[in-house]
């Protein structure tokens, strides 16, 4: 699944546009690179996101095309 779809699925960010902006701008990085919204994301990737000064790290447990508000928590865990 591309990676801007997941982040949209997952609930992670909750526009697709937006998860591609942050994309485009280097903020989210799968495994320690940087990666473009349409690089592949599979079960077991460390994907980390930058909000300004935050930083959200978490692990990909599973890959749904669809998923339901309250089932999408079960995409990740987060990685302190």
């Amino acid at each position: 699944m591309r990676l801007d779809k997941f982040l949209k699925v997952s609930r992670l960010i909750k526009r697709r546009t937006v998860a591609n902006e942050a994309c485009d701008a280097g903020r989210v990085l799968i495994n320690g690179k940087s990666a473009k919204a349409s690089a592949a994301v599979k079960e077991g990737d460390i994907i980390e996101i930058g909000f300004g000064s935050k930083s959200v790290k978490v692990k990909v447990l599973d890959v749904q095309e669809t998923v339901r508000k309250d089932d999408a928590k079960e995409l990740y865990e987060y990685i302190v």
